[in-house]
């Protein structure tokens, strides 16, 4: 990220406005037939002296079952640096269409707290375009800094895929292998996720993704009804991992199929310690409670 132009903004973008504008775009580039290249943005985005909201971060450990606390959740803070990512892929000259794209992995590296009462440095950018066997995948990576201190303390990696977008001159990649069967065991925790559970995660992430909010907004875009917000999904799960990953780890987690609201989820969380008895890593799994199908699974690791 070092070495792309930054693009200094005022505030952290509207992510509803960078909704509308993404199908305004969309319309638009059906109509002319514009074509945005084959390459992503090189500059960067910056927001400066960005404080967290104390209200919000009170309803968003509420709603992930977060223990209150000055520091900010993981989770929190990609919410927080989401909207730059956001409007990153909202330039014109963003190759891929932003509405519709998937979620695929996630990795998070914190290196120490972040504290509610800080100023914070967001930057994000774009990286490493790249074929998938289902359309073309990109990184959107994520920084954040205490303002003025130029150590990272969180950074992110989110792996997007604008399915069956094909943009000349990006490979595919070779057939991967065959996916490792997966037995669903026995659950350490159960989730009961109503229809509303993506309205009510909107409310504190600011991700109003119509996909999210209801049946008629997720049909609208080809979905039989709305599903869950995988961050949701994933900082729920790190909630429930607790206390024990301490200040430093890497949290990672990976998307294996939506989560139709409402749900039933089935979640089974296993941990690791060192020969001293220190908590070391604990791996989380969850799968749809009748059908036995994985949603996501990943881990959290000291660092």
């Amino acid at each position: 990220m070092n070495d792309s132009q930054p693009v200094i903004l005022g505030e952290l973008p509207s992510l509803s406005k960078l909704y509308v504008n993404a199908a305004a775009t969309a319309a638009r580039r059906r109509v002319l037939g514009t074509f945005a290249g084959t390459a992503l943005p090189e500059s960067r985005h910056e927001v400066r002296g960005v404080r967290a909201d104390v209200a919000n971060l009170t309803a968003y450990q509420h709603l992930l079952g977060e223990t209150a606390s000055d520091v900010l959740p993981a989770g929190f803070i990609h919410a927080l640096t989401f909207p730059l990512a956001m409007s990153l892929m909202n330039r014109d000259d963003f190759p891929l269409p932003l509405l519709g794209m998937i979620h695929l992995r996630n990795t998070v590296e914190q290196s120490a707290p972040v504290r509610f009462t800080e100023a914070l440095d967001l930057r994000a950018a774009v990286q490493n375009l790249r074929g998938h066997r289902a359309g073309t995948q990109f990184d959107a990576v994520a920084e954040v800094r205490g303002a003025g201190d130029g150590a990272i303390r969180w950074r992110g990696v989110s792996t997007y895929l604008a399915k069956g977008v094909f943009l000349p001159g990006i490979d595919k990649p070779s057939a991967s292998s065959a996916p490792v069967p997966f037995s669903a065991p026995d659950p350490t925790a159960m989730w009961q996720l109503g229809v509303d559970t993506g309205r009510a995660y909107a409310a504190v992430s600011g991700d109003f993704n119509p996909i999210h909010l209801s049946v008629l907004t997720a049909k609208a875009l080809g979905l039989r009804r709305s599903i869950a917000h995988g961050m949701y999904l994933a900082s729920r799960a790190l909630a429930d991992v607790g206390a024990v990953k301490g200040d430093s780890f890497r949290w990672e987690v990976a998307f294996d199929a939506p989560v139709f609201l409402p749900a039933r989820v089935a979640l089974e969380i296993s941990t690791g310690q060192d020969d001293t008895g220190a908590w070391q890593r604990s791996d989380y799994t969850a799968w749809n409670s009748r059908s036995g199908r994985r949603h996501f699974s990943g881990a959290v690791t000291a660092i």
